[in-house]
């Protein structure tokens, strides 16, 4: 056979390789993260999601079981990425009380920005029932105690308010959420959940008086 002969083995095409579970759950995220981008949260269901990956039903059964368990993976995989974010860049920034207020502030409007407008929908949905409810209250009492933790040395015997922190939280939902939709711009986002951060501390310092 000449070298410039093609062989039927040759022009055969390749196994196609079987993604792990793990890939195929981060490719199913973000197939839903699309679809709730371009059609909105309601138009999330499994079924779709399904169609929409160019896999069968029972392959996203079986990540999520329910469409409560595919908004609760999407908001997970949020706060993670959210929580690495912060993670590093409190690792990298100076341990004063500045620094620490606009890694969180910086930290929370730009991780929500990354996900767009994707996630004030994944929180309304997240509200929508009780077991959803519980799972969105479990992850923010994760951010919330991590943000005592790293507050509490600038403050009077190590103590913040629960109702300051639940506050601060009001306020970085609702910032971003304008920043995301263009309200406001995201360096304003951060600079008043900057200064809002800084007010909790200090309210807590007059406190101690």
């Amino acid at each position: 056979m000449s070298s410039t002969e093609i062989t039927e083995t040759d022009t055969a095409p390749l196994p196609r390789r079987r993604m792990s579970r793990e890939d195929r759950q981060r490719q199913l995220l973000d197939v839903a993260w699309r679809l709730i981008r371009e059609e909105g949260t309601e138009a999330l269901t499994l079924g779709r999601l399904a169609e929409q990956a160019g896999v069968t039903k029972p392959v996203v059964y079986d990540h999520f079981v329910t469409r409560s368990g595919l908004l609760a993976a999407l908001y997970q995989a949020f706060d993670e990425r959210q929580t690495a974010l912060m993670d590093t860049a409190l690792e990298n920034c100076d341990c004063t009380l500045t620094d620490t207020a606009r890694v969180i502030a910086s930290s929370y409007v730009d991780c929500v920005l990354v996900q767009g407008n994707e996630i004030p929908g994944i929180i309304a949905a997240l509200a929508s029932s009780p077991e959803l409810e519980k799972t969105k209250r479990q992850y923010e009492a994760v951010f919330l105690d991590k943000c005592r933790r790293v507050l509490s040395p600038f403050t009077h015997d190590n103590a913040i308010p629960a109702a300051g922190l639940r506050a601060m939280l009001g306020a970085a939902e609702a910032l971003s959420h304008a920043a995301a939709t263009g309200e406001i711009t995201p360096a304003q986002a951060q600079e008043e959940l900057f200064e809002t951060i800084i007010a909790m501390v200090e309210r807590s310092l007059r406190r101690g008086d």
